[in-house]
């Protein structure tokens, strides 16, 4: 069994192995610390907006050590 490298992320040319972080690794350090998405889409015919559809979510993990910030435990 042969062991190969991670390859670097300032690699030029196209990847050929492992990359250094697994997917895994990056979706866990991205939802302890908490993502913000956010994006518009205008549907527009003749420079005339027709409709505007906006998007903002934050995406986080939940952990039964940290306390709800309401009192009553949710607004659910």
């Amino acid at each position: 069994m042969t062991v190969r490298e991670p390859v670097p992320w300032e690699t030029p040319g196209p990847l050929s192995g492992p990359i250094g972080v697994p997917l895994v690794d990056l979706l866990d350090r991205l939802l302890a610390t908490g993502v913000v998405v956010s994006g518009d889409l205008v549907i527009a015919i003749a420079d005339v907006p027709l409709v505007r559809l906006s998007l903002h979510a934050l995406l986080s993990s939940v952990s039964e050590r940290m306390p709800a910030p309401w009192a009553d435990g949710g607004p659910l």
